[in-house]
């Protein structure tokens, strides 16, 4: 025994040395960045990292600039193998036509301008900080990536549910990344920007203010893949037969509209369905809901692009719709499922650069460096170069050319010849013409110095911010300073919320003293942050100093630009044992006409019986299910059945959530002493009886003798609007 207890002291002094080597040996690794220069990865000192390298200050990104180089393929490297970016999606299969041949006065690309022409597409929609197993319906960006497969060759247009971005120049992608990731030290917090080390990064770069306000906004939490919009972000080039350039931005508008969930609703599904966006979009393709977007255009002429008061190439801006309205050019609809989520949505690949006729990129420095990362970040992905070759890449036209090898080779090439020009192959594949479908480059004359820097023209970043907030009404304005409470709340660095109050106080004195209410720090008086930015004065920016501007844009309001619709909207019915029959068929029925559905909720599954003794199936019970997951909720008449739910919390619950997550909500009859007993103002069992049917703020009630048809007409009238946001004050609804 006693030999055995010093055998053991042996080995734990054996492994506490262990231990102590192998901590000296990390130890060796870890470095203190303070008071350091920064340098490559071979000791080279850096002393800018805000810009890449140009052929003058509006010019494209060279390729020669390896810190860029080196600092993006770091960025795309970093996760193995899910997305370092967008890794959570979501696709969907379908097929784009355009309207009719009006644009074939502005670009070649034949799959925009044949409206006899149906083009294949697969559209891949994401979150952007999230790994792959986040909650869809966090706070945060919403990717919008469609592949066209076009008789040309595959074009991808890469974008987003917001049409502006954080930065201005791609090489400042991997901070941005780094910043709003799960912070280094703990990786905490999971698919989320607030915490510090993302409001320091934001705080410390005036240029991301105007994403900022669209990421507060509503739009960061959309209520559906289907009821969002999406935007190309960076200005682009078309290209007609004659070879002339316009600019032009692309824009993909729901025909449902873009609607929200609310903050606390986000909340409870990231728990309730994790699963919440992905799921409505597989549902909704399933049942034959078909999502539709509209694809719109705004086209500068080239003489036209130092007309307004802001770059084109300036990505953290916007054209205005009232100085260049949308030009309405196609319909997007979206009528597959995958068959295998792996095969398709997770090994789709895309990058700006798929490029057809009649399409090409400009000098905007963000969409240069996205050039580069886009394909980079694939080679990472799939370690190989061959990814084009998995089946939901491949285009539909031939591919012909010498890539022979290498890891995931599919394709056999046969002959000897894999190199150009030969003569023992024939000279094949041969060059095409461009009267053949062959891409050229649009010759753009560059001239400039080289040079670390950006065009002064990029230098406003409060000017839209300011607009985005004009534009918004007041319910919008009250939803983005409850955000930043929430967001800045997160924040522990009292230094970096005052930073932030100083940027807000530049957009709006109202929306600074607004969010310094909650936050704890007051509004600094006359603040002024220099950009880290290295702006060079030009020419460029003389022209622009009379440009085109507005101080306000009701096109960027969600609320001011809603479609009102019935179809595809989801209606949940409470009921039990006792229900009204006849009333819940004829409402249903109408509901149904209208392309909504309707779920049978439940305390339990099975059968539930009606006064009548007709019974009927429950879709849910209470403990898989939530008002969260419904735009309305109906309650029919029938006093047994409401005097059971009267007696469930979960049911009361229900009630009370959706009264005050502002949705339309119906009952008659009985029905109207549930919503009593729920805390629902501005009802009262006094109008059971009564004939008429009231609407108060989305609230319908009437009585047990009232017309069920008018009655039906009148919640579905009120579903339309979505929310209901005049009682959105109403914060003493226990939900």
């Amino acid at each position: 025994m006693e030999q055995n207890k010093d055998q053991e002291k042996e080995q734990g002094k054996s492994f506490n040395v262990d231990q102590d080597s192998k901590n000296r040996q990390l130890e060796s690794f870890r470095e203190d960045v303070k008071d350091q220069y920064m340098t490559t990865d071979q000791g080279l000192r850096i002393n800018h990292t805000d810009d890449s390298l140009k052929i003058g200050s509006r010019g494209p990104t060279i390729m020669e600039d390896f810190h860029f180089r080196e600092k993006m393929t770091h960025l795309d490297h970093e996760s193995i193998p899910e997305r370092v970016v967008h890794a959570r999606g979501s696709g969907a299969h379908g097929y784009f036509q355009p309207y009719d041949d009006s644009m074939k006065e502005y670009t070649k690309a034949q799959f925009l301008t044949d409206p006899n022409t149906r083009t294949p597409v697969f559209v891949r929609f994401s979150t952007v900080v999230g790994s792959r197993g986040s909650a869809d319906t966090v706070r945060d960006v919403r990717g919008f990536a469609t592949k066209f497969y076009t008789s040309e060759g595959n074009y991808d247009l890469v974008g987003n549910n917001m049409p502006v971005f954080f930065i201005q120049d791609g090489i400042k992608f991997p901070d941005l990344v780094h910043s709003i990731k799960p912070e280094a030290d703990n990786e905490m917090p999971q698919a989320s920007a607030a915490h510090d080390t993302f409001w320091d990064f934001a705080s410390l770069m005036p240029e991301v203010n105007h994403m900022i306000m669209w990421v507060l906004s509503d739009r960061a939490i959309p209520r559906s893949f289907r009821m969002m919009d999406g935007f190309g972000v960076h200005t682009f080039r078309f290209i007609n037969e004659a070879g002339k350039s316009r600019f032009v931005k692309f824009h993909w508008r729901s025909s449902l509209g873009a609607h929200s969930l609310v903050w606390d609703e986000a909340q409870k599904l990231a728990g309730k369905d994790p699963d919440w966006l992905r799921r409505d979009l597989w549902d909704a393709i399933d049942m034959g809901d078909y999502p539709e977007f509209e694809l719109s255009v705004q086209i500068v002429e080239e003489e036209d692009e130092f007309k307004f008061d802001f770059d084109l190439l300036d990505a953290t801006k916007i054209i205005p719709e009232e100085l260049v309205p949308l030009r309405p050019i196609g319909k997007m609809v979206l009528n597959r499922n995958p068959d295998n989520f792996f095969a398709e949505t997770e090994q789709v690949a895309f990058h700006p650069g798929n490029l057809v006729p009649g399409i090409d990129v400009t000098n905007d420095p963000l969409l240069q460096g996205r050039l580069f990362s886009y394909l980079d970040t694939q080679l990472n992905r799939f370690n190989s170069s061959n990814f084009t070759e998995v089946p939901i890449n491949r285009p539909v036209t031939p591919v012909h050319n010498h890539h022979g090898a290498g890891f995931m080779k599919q394709t056999i090439n046969k002959g000897k010849a894999n190199y150009w020009p030969n003569s023992i192959g024939g000279g094949c594949p041969m060059m095409a013409p461009e009267n053949q479908g062959a891409f050229v480059h649009y010759m753009e004359k560059v001239d400039g110095h080289k040079i670390r820097a950006r065009s002064e023209s990029f230098n406003d970043h409060y000017s839209q911010a300011t607009m985005f907030w004009n534009s918004m009404t007041a319910v919008e304005k009250k939803h983005i300073v409850d955000a930043a409470h929430f967001e800045l709340g997160k924040v522990e660095s009292e230094e970096i919320r005052k930073r932030m109050l100083g940027h807000f106080s530049k957009i709006s004195s109202e929306l600074a003293n607004r969010v310094a209410e909650a936050i704890g720090v007051d509004v600094p008086a006359n603040f002024e942050q220099e950009s880290t930015g290295n702006y060079e004065k030009d020419a460029v920016s003389g022209k622009m100093k009379q440009g085109k501007s507005v101080k306000e844009s009701p096109s960027v309001s969600m609320e001011r630009n809603k479609i009102e619709s019935v179809k595809s909207r989801k209606v949940a019915v409470l009921i039990e044992d006792g229900f009204d029959c006849n009333e819940l068929t004829q409402v249903k029925q109408a509901l149904e006409n209208a392309g909504a559905h309707v779920k049978i909720i439940s305390k339990f599954l099975g059968m539930r019986k009606a006064s009548n003794g007709t019974e009927v199936k429950v879709d849910k019970n209470h403990v898989t299910t939530g008002s969260i997951m419904y735009d309305a909720i109906y309650i029919p008449d029938g006093e047994k059945s409401i005097e059971a739910l009267m007696k469930e919390g979960d049911a009361l619950h229900f009630v009370n959530e959706a009264f005050k997550h502002c949705k339309t909500i119906a009952t008659s009859g009985h029905g109207i002493k549930l919503l009593e007993k729920s805390g629902v103002v501005g009802v009262s069992y006094a109008d059971k009886t009564s004939g008429t049917i009231k609407d108060d703020k989305g609230v319908i009630t009437a009585g047990n003798d009232a017309d069920a048809e008018e009655f039906a007409e009148m919640f579905m009238t009120a579903i339309k609007k979505h929310r209901h946001w005049d009682r959105e004050e109403k914060t003493m609804v226990p939900a």
